[in-house]
């Protein structure tokens, strides 16, 4: 695992065969919006803060202050983090227009919706402009092509919903796990996946340098008008993965829950109504950069995350703390069969120090926690029995009588 620091990337080479194999552009540019909607109403500027890469953008936007209207288009909308940002934007007076493939339903404000399909048929976007483009359901770096092309002289600023994924680390596994972090591991400026040496645009790519191409995609469309925000494990209500969910409704049923590991492991999540709010307020005030999008502003252990739990449910619990050398010899996989988990792994404490300063804030966990669970109730009986993450009730009970007769 590639552990240096490396600078910021250089603009992009226009080259269209050639473009995506030199490093990506640069992540901060001048955020200039929220000074033109200062100066229209003869304020003052709110006061600079530092972003990423050492630009200046405006001070740090914040829930209560009333927004200027501002006309909002939203690649998606309907999935999992599209339809809080749609009414959160709306409740806040902005003008939003949704573009989908049209065929997922969701509880939506009356918004414009536009149809088509990011693959190719972008023809509803066409002679249109708006304010900011939010690009937040991006599967395929031609999909970031196909749109930032239209659109770079559509609208002012290009926000990019990325991924940690994008940065050059392999993990998910026990690789580190005798490794405790306890001060963040990966900034802005950590080196991210680099295409292969033989690699030519058009070529496939992996998620984590899909996101990266995209980002360097969105930052070439639009110099210094680009905010890149790269969440880590997005949890909350509406959440489809189960990959947090897994462990409100594991500790609310009671009983022996096994407990992965070292309990100081770092862990790291954001409840997508954090996200989603933030990323609307960046758009208000016009904030540029690349940010790290996830949470909370403070370590948070695993120990952490499953007492604080625990506070939110009322049957017994007892927490059995397995060793890592003892899961790994049982099978039991982090992230998959232990969602949310990966032991000593840099990509569950990245630095988010540049989001918080940036006006990220986050709800309490209890919050989450307890909403995780009112949502869950509501979910058909499929999903609640078929879980898309963690372990099985037998396997865990495997596992623990294995731990015990050992």
């Amino acid at each position: 695992m590639n552990s240096r620091r490396a600078t910021n990337p250089t603009p992009l080479n226009p080259s269209r065969r050639n473009f995506l194999r030199t490093a990506g552009a640069a992540g901060a540019g001048l955020a200039l919006g929220a000074e033109r909607v200062a100066a229209s109403k003869g304020a003052a500027p709110a006061p600079p803060v530092a972003a990423p890469g050492g630009s200046l953008v405006p001070g740090a936007p914040t829930p209560g202050r009333p927004p200027a209207p501002k006309r909002f288009l939203i690649l998606g909308g309907t999935g999992f983090i599209g339809p809080h940002t749609v009414r959160y934007a709306v409740e806040r007076g902005h003008e939003v227009t949704i573009f989908t493939r049209g065929r997922a339903d969701a509880d939506l404000p009356d918004v414009e919706r536009l149809v088509g399909d990011r693959n190719g048929d972008l023809s509803a976007l066409e002679g249109r402009s708006w304010d900011v483009v939010f690009d937040n359901n991006c599967q395929n770096y031609r999909w970031a092509q196909l749109s930032t092309e239209l659109l770079k002289d559509a609208a002012e600023q290009y926000i990019f919903v990325s991924s940690i994924s994008a940065y050059a680390i392999e993990g998910m596994n026990f690789q580190y796990k005798d490794r405790v972090l306890w001060e963040p591991a990966v900034p802005e400026d950590y080196p991210r996946f680099e295409p292969p040496e033989d690699w030519a645009d058009g070529d496939e790519a992996h998620y984590g340098l899909m996101k990266r191409l995209s980002e360097d995609i969105s930052h070439a469309a639009f110099p210094g008008r680009t905010t890149v925000i790269r969440p880590g494990l997005i949890v909350g209500p509406d959440d489809p993965t189960d990959r947090f969910t897994y462990w409100p409704v594991r500790i609310e049923e009671g009983g022996e829950v096994l407990a992965p590991g070292n309990p100081d492991h770092s862990n790291q999540i954001i409840d997508q109504r954090d996200l989603t709010e933030w990323t609307v307020r960046v758009a208000e005030e016009g904030v540029m950069g690349d940010f790290n999008g996830t949470g909370p502003g403070s370590r948070l252990s695993m120990a952490e995350m499953l007492y604080g739990i625990r506070a939110v449910t009322s049957r017994p619990v007892k927490f059995t703390w397995v060793p890592e050398d003892f899961l790994e010899a049982n099978d039991t996989r982090p992230w998959r069969d232990l969602p949310s988990w990966v032991p000593g792994d840099e990509l569950m404490y990245v630095d988010v120090s540049a989001a918080v300063a940036a006006g990220l804030t986050f709800r309490p966990l209890a919050t989450t926690v307890r909403d995780t669970l009112d949502w869950h109730r509501t979910r058909p009986a499929s999903e609640r029995e078929q879980p898309r993450a963690g372990m099985s009730r037998e396997k865990e009970r495997t596992v623990l009588e294995a731990w015990h007769a050992s």
